[in-house]
């Protein structure tokens, strides 16, 4: 979650709309939604992904707490308003055992409501209607609350996946194989770089 784009989101909506900081990360994240190109309804890759999906939904009782939407575009892999989960349809090409740890990431998200903590993190910052007499002064310190948080979500969603893999039979070292052969992403704001995430998985 960008969250310096979405205090700029929120300040603009607030003025139009009067809305407070949950209604307007809600609004923001619909809007995203609508943006994204949706795979075509015959592509064997985004079949493939949803079988993957509905396997994992199924083994984990997440049955109606989650939806699926494979796409094209840059987004690899996302859960949006807590339950939407975005999966590019060129997963469907990965190997197994990644794209099954990407998917119950993303589940991860969803099962344990990292969606409403966030939520609950701004309100905490920002109560009421978004104003920028709110904003300004707490920006930075809410930015850095907002990614300490974001890390933990991750190291826990990676957590949630490995454990839901294992429970499939998976073994730890073909799991991490695959994150590898994914290729080394950078730290970033709100995501712990691929180095951290794979140390953080080895030391469960």
């Amino acid at each position: 979650m960008r969250w310096w784009w979405l205090i700029g989101m929120a300040l603009a909506a607030s003025a139009a709309h009067g809305e407070d900081i949950t209604q307007v990360l809600a609004r923001s994240q619909a809007a995203q939604l609508e943006r994204l190109a949706p795979a075509p309804v015959e592509s064997e890759r985004a079949q493939t992904v949803r079988d993957s999906f509905d396997q994992l939904v199924r083994t984990l009782g997440l049955e109606g707490a989650a939806e699926l939407r494979v796409v094209r575009g840059d987004t690899v892999a996302e859960t949006l308003r807590g339950r939407v989960v975005i999966a590019n349809e060129a997963m469907g090409d990965w190997p197994e055992e990644g794209r099954l740890f990407v998917l119950a990431h993303e589940l991860g998200h969803v099962a344990l409501a990292h969606w409403a903590q966030m939520g609950e993190m701004y309100q905490k910052w920002v109560p009421g209607s978004v104003t920028a007499d709110q904003t300004d002064p707490i920006a930075g310190r809410l930015g850095r609350e907002a990614s300490a948080l974001a890390y933990q979500q991750e190291y826990e969603a990676d957590a949630f996946a490995l454990r839901t893999l294992e429970g499939l039979g998976v073994q730890r070292d073909a799991v991490l194989s695959a994150l590898m052969r994914m290729g080394a992403s950078r730290d970033t704001a709100t995501h712990p770089g691929t180095k951290r995430r794979l140390a953080a998985l080895r030391a469960q």
